[in-house]
């Protein structure tokens, strides 16, 4: 928890920068030198020393910073999963921090307390409280609840998060906010436009789902978030080996993701006027299953060859994102696990940017930068267009050289978006391979933060 005062009692946290820890020693008393060259500290990245008083009790701790930190660049991840690591208790940041600092602080301790305890007997929270100057206490709970409702929606196993309970997540935020929605399914996509999202989704037992809801002031700047929603993937009949398979339940990261910061904007009030799309889908295998070499229609009224069942995201994203083009949005971005190739060429932490508008890019790299929330542009080369070709269709789903497929995604994409002004492709990954503290194995909001702040900062400011 983040308190909003300074508790009597509360015990200060120092920040020790490793090639500041000379300089920081001559300042301290002869006791604290003392214990800290008896306990090895000197800075270390991630390393913390509790320091007692008299009694024994915990007087001070200092946590290290590592080499090259200045107090500018403290983030979220010097404090998230800091309160695992200390008795529960009140404390307080004593070092002096710039503000977006301090509020990057603020957001790392609630955001490393995260837990994902739907399945199993749930532990006791630990009371921990932290204040932190200059930090907006209402601001870190805002992004770490809008980070938690994509994490949760992601780390749900998708015998429990169906296309139908998707949508009904999707709905209970629009209703929470005053939104209006629109929710079609199974068969009535064919007569609402969606016809590759019911290609797609009508060989599950869960019926394919579309949810479209609107908040804020018509008059304001129409912003259009549209995220790829398949809530498990087996590769259809193009099946995937089991192995690619184990983590398919987080192939809805990007409308977790889309959901976590359409809450964030809400709650927040920003001045626009905010369209979410959600195509939410499994793909599976049955006897109406559809296969490689079909022509689907799709809602633009372009046609696409299936290359391979298995880029399924691609084809419920044309459909939702032709609707949201109908619009002619200010911006409109679309956040999606997309693609492998994305993943070869970044790896799990970088998601893929791809956008025409240099500026737009530029913007949104700097804010994500800012936000300790990185992106990474990639082309989207004109000069591979050509592999998206079909002989007997306006297009098809993948390329057959099996190269650059994260940009072929991003190129697929493209042909239907041309009324909105702005336009760009996210291709995340949405989950944290390895452990780390404040980051376990399991679920990442990637991009709420980043694109939070690029919102807030173009329409808010």
């Amino acid at each position: 928890m983040l308190a909003t005062q300074l508790h009597p009692g509360s015990i200060p946290i120092a920040l020790v920068g490793e090639d500041r820890f000379d300089a920081w020693r001559t300042t301290q008393s002869a006791t604290l030198q003392n214990w800290a060259s008896a306990n090895a500290f000197r800075g270390e990245r991630g390393k913390v020393l509790l320091v007692p008083d008299a009694q024994n009790k915990v007087a001070q701790v200092l946590v290290g910073l590592g080499k090259g930190v200045g107090d500018a660049d403290v983030s979220l991840w010097h404090s998230s999963g800091l309160c695992d690591r200390l008795p529960e208790g009140n404390y307080h940041l004593a070092t002096g921090l710039p503000r977006a600092a301090a509020q990057q602080f603020a957001l790392g301790w609630l955001y490393g307390q995260y837990r994902f305890d739907r399945y199993r007997r749930a532990q006791s929270p630990r009371e921990c409280k932290l204040h932190v100057p200059d930090a907006s206490v209402d601001e870190a709970v805002r992004l770490n609840s809008a980070c938690t409702l994509a994490r949760d929606l992601i780390n749900t196993p998708a015998n429990d998060l169906t296309p139908v309970r998707l949508a009904e997540a999707a709905i209970a935020l629009a209703q929470r906010y005053g939104a209006t929605y629109r929710h079609d399914r199974g068969d009535a996509l064919l007569a609402q436009g969606f016809p590759t999202v019911h290609a797609v989704g009508r060989a599950s037992a869960n019926e394919p789902q579309v949810v479209d809801f609107t908040w804020g002031e018509p008059g304001r700047p129409r912003v259009t978030l549209v995220g790829k929603g398949v809530c498990f993937d087996s590769g259809g009949l193009d099946i995937k080996p089991p192995a690619s398979m184990l983590l398919m339940k987080k192939d809805m990261g990007g409308a977790a993701c889309v959901l976590g910061l359409a809450q964030a904007i809400m709650d927040a009030k920003l001045p626009i006027r905010l369209r979410v799309i959600i195509p939410a889908v499994e793909n599976a295998v049955a006897g109406n299953a559809f296969r490689p070499g079909d022509v689907l229609a799709t809602r633009k009224g372009l046609t696409v060859e299936v290359g391979n069942t298995d880029a399924e995201g691609r084809l419920i994203l044309c459909d939702a994102l032709a609707l949201a083009d109908e619009e002619e949005p200010e911006l409109l971005i679309d956040m999606a696990t997309l693609t492998g190739a994305a993943r070869v060429a970044l790896g799990p932490e970088l998601p893929a940017l791809f956008t025409n508008d240099d500026a737009l890019a530029n913007d949104l790299t700097r804010f994500a930068k800012e936000a300790v929330d990185h992106l990474w542009q990639l082309p989207l080369w004109s000069g591979y267009d050509d592999e998206l070709a079909s002989k007997v269709a306006d297009l098809n789903n993948v390329s057959p050289s099996g190269f650059s497929g994260a940009i072929i995604g991003g190129l697929f994409l493209k042909r239907f978006v041309s009324k909105a002004k702005q336009w760009a492709h996210i291709d995340l990954y949405g989950w944290n391979a390895k452990d780390r503290p404040g980051r376990p194995v399991g679920a990442e909001a990637q991009c709420v933060r980043a694109l939070y702040a690029y919102l807030r900062h173009r329409y808010a400011a």
